[in-house]
């Protein structure tokens, strides 16, 4: 049987994730997934890319999403999220949404652990982006599609290739998944994840939007923020080269149906798809 065995949730776009045993998926994925992100001061989305000193931002999000705890460097900042305040556009991609603000103090904090003038945004409650995909589907903050799903047989044949060139294995935080399924039956196979259209798990559905593709956050060691070497995605390359450009590993989705999400959850396929590498 396949199954859920690592649950992630990333409450800010770009820092560290906090793994869940278990957590509602909402029809913008996991709770709380992508709903702040760090700008510039004039609104653009700031990303390990350029940032790698993101990945040490630990936050921590309230159940009910109204405080938030961010910690890096032995020092932190609590945050009393408003929806409230005045809106203010912010730029994704090279695409405008709205963006609340959420104030000074943790703007001062991002700023001193970054070297860079920056600010904290929320997603406001009225946001409406729809992501594109063969699945179209809400989403937060996200690079694109809601959920990312990842298998560990996938993250095995990689840390394989990267053995034939003297490389060493990588952790699963390189890749920044939400879902991480293992098992069996089809999760044992490599990539099977690329041919899943149509999910069930737990009391959840979700469709398939695209394949991942993977940049040079890949590249950098999400517990030291230093970004450095090739991996993986020189590997990547010699096997995993999508037709449009690029490499790709792993695949999004979009929510169907939200519902309760948990280690251990059986990931039932109802419908398959051709591989469209």
């Amino acid at each position: 049987m396949a199954e859920v065995m690592d649950l992630i949730c990333y409450p800010v776009k770009g820092c560290a994730g906090r793994s869940l045993s278990e957590g509602p998926l909402t029809a913008a994925g996991l709770a709380h997934d992508r709903t702040f992100m760090v700008t510039s001061e004039d609104g653009v989305y700031r990303t390990q890319r350029r940032h790698p000193r993101l990945a040490l931002i630990r936050p921590t999000v309230s159940p009910d999403g109204t405080e938030l705890l961010l910690d890096a460097d032995g020092t932190e900042v609590r945050v009393a999220v408003t929806t409230s305040a005045p809106r203010r556009s912010v730029d994704l991609f090279g695409e405008t949404f709205g963006g609340i603000d959420q104030g000074d103090e943790v703007a001062d904090w991002l700023t001193a652990v970054l070297g860079t003038p920056s600010r904290l945004v929320r997603v406001p409650p009225e946001h409406d982006r729809i992501a594109a995909g063969r699945t179209p589907g809400p989403s937060g903050y996200a690079d694109s599609s809601a959920v990312h799903l990842l298998s560990r047989a996938s993250l095995a044949l990689l840390d394989r290739r990267m053995a034939e060139l003297g490389a060493p294995p990588l952790p699963l935080n390189r890749f920044r998944p939400n879902i991480v399924v293992d098992g069996s039956d089809w999760a044992a196979e490599p990539h099977a994840e690329d041919l899943v259209r149509r999910v069930r798990i737990g009391g959840t559905e979700l469709g398939y939007a695209k394949l991942a593709v993977r940049c040079a956050v890949t590249l950098v060691d999400q517990e030291t923020g230093a970004r450095g070497g090739k991996e993986p995605l020189r590997t990547l390359a010699r096997y995993r080269r999508a037709a449009g450009g690029g490499v790709v590993f792993g695949t999004k989705l979009s929510v169907l149906r939200p519902g309760k999400l948990s280690l251990g959850d059986e990931v039932a396929v109802d419908e398959w798809g051709a591989a469209e590498r």
